[in-house]
């Protein structure tokens, strides 16, 4: 298709791309291949847009890969599934995985996105015993730009194996992704409010006490919310009722926003109020795993995320807090979102080689008005790198080649397995060519 415009899910980026495809085999990803290499022409793979940055955005070739979703093999033996690089995690979730008995040992907050740009981007849960995403892959299958398939896995081809498990789409278009999955399970999930400082003081006893634990502050109050996520043999409980009750919140969340947006020194009662209303006390439900994990973004945001040292944790966030009360003139919509995994040793993962906690901070756009954040973004992403932060890949960030090779012990490394695989440049983009030394 020509003349076709796409844009992020958040309405951050857009762009239209010179011919935009919906392949559904492995055979016409190579006829577009080989016609972009003939015209020397730039590709980008996307999937459901959900990415908050322009790491897919491009004006050559666009090869959207939601039709190339398809599930190759079920080995309930070794309790893995292989499926092509397009399908939804959603949809292993909720209408593959349950067939079987199967499901992910973890996932992120966000659902309906593909299993390719997950792993492309280093999509992450949370749990210290877990690794990102990719960390549960064994084996991908990868196209590259000389339409050649490459195989790699921990016995085969291991360092294009580390390198492809967070790929950023420029080494090649991810064909097949092989998954070890566990037997399906349940979440029992406890919600707890307390304050930043009581959080923070005990941070270590709540991380060991949940395998999938996380908490949330919310700007401009003392408040915090956490919660402890664990496996269970309890009988699912509904919280159908009060779901329904939270999504007319959220309604009313985004009109006082947008109200917000004309009248910013509404903002810090706006989240007192939104805090009180419904995160302080205790709730409880159980159910399937994946749906314990599941968050919904429910509007549109402003959003960037960073990994740091889990050590760190505390210092940064008090940082910013003093920080946010030292300039009132910037009023900051919640939550501020903290999240660990374990380390790794793929090439390019934020976790690679610590203990990692993530820090994700937002501002909403209710009804997709544009509210200004350059100011604390720019705070916080200065807090963040001077206790060497990483940028979340799939999120806005301003660092350049220069920067990330300090940031990556193996960001080289990396480098050159790209130059090898794609020496022309096909699978580069303008944001690649901004983090590229």
């Amino acid at each position: 298709m020509e003349g076709k415009t796409v844009s992020t899910w958040a309405g951050s980026f857009s762009c239209t791309p010179e011919l935009y495809f919906e392949p559904g085999s492995i055979k016409e990803i190579k006829q577009i291949l080989e016609s972009a290499r003939k015209a020397s022409k730039r590709v980008r793979m996307s999937g459901q847009f959900h990415s908050p940055s322009d790491i897919a955005m491009t004006d050559g070739y666009m090869i959207n890969m939601k039709n190339f979703n398809h599930v190759i093999e079920v080995d309930k033996e070794k309790c893995q599934i292989t499926v092509e690089g397009g399908c939804i995690i959603e949809d292993l979730n909720t209408k593959i995985l349950p067939v079987h008995g199967m499901a992910l040992s973890n996932l992120g907050s966000m659902p309906n996105i593909t299993i390719a740009g997950a792993i492309s981007t280093g999509t992450h849960g949370t749990g210290i015993k877990h690794g990102i995403l990719a960390t549960q892959v064994v084996q991908i299958e990868l196209l590259t730009a000389q339409c050649e398939i490459l195989r790699c896995s921990r016995m085969e081809n291991e360092d294009l194996f580390r390198a492809a498990l967070c790929s950023l789409g420029c080494l090649g278009v991810i064909v097949t992704v092989t998954i070890q999955c566990e037997p399906e399970f349940k979440l029992h999930k406890r919600q707890m409010s307390c304050t930043l400082d009581e959080v923070l003081d005990n941070l270590d006893d709540h991380i060991a006490k949940s395998e999938f634990f996380r908490f949330c502050w919310y700007p401009h109050t003392e408040g915090a919310v956490m919660w402890y996520n664990d496996r269970t043999q309890k009988p699912l409980v509904s919280s159908a009722s009060w779901f329904h009750d939270y999504l007319l919140v959220y309604h009313i969340l985004q009109f006082l926003y947008w109200v917000s947006s004309f009248l910013p020194r509404l903002i810090p009662s706006i989240n007192r109020l939104f805090y009180n209303w419904c995160f302080t006390g205790r709730r409880e439900d159980v159910a399937i795993s994946h749906a314990n994990f599941a968050i919904n973004c429910l509007f549109r945001q402003h959003v960037t995320e960073w990994a740091i040292p889990r050590r760190h944790t505390a210092v940064v966030l008090r940082e910013l807090k003093s920080w946010l009360n030292a300039n009132k003139d910037v009023n900051v919509h919640f939550p501020v979102e903290v999240r660990f995994v374990k380390g790794d040793d793929i090439m390019l993962s934020p976790a690679h080689g610590r203990e990692t906690c993530y820090i994700n901070i937002i501002l909403y756009r209710p009804f997709g008005k544009f509210v200004p954040y350059a100011k604390y973004w720019a705070a916080f992403e200065r807090i963040v790198y001077s206790v060497g932060g990483r940028p979340h890949w799939a999120k806005a960030h301003k660092l350049t080649g220069a920067e990330l090779k300090v940031a990556y012990p193996e960001f080289e490394a990396f480098c050159k397995i790209r130059q090898h695989l794609d020496p022309q440049g096909m699978f580069l983009n303008d944001y690649m060519e901004r983090i590229l030394p």
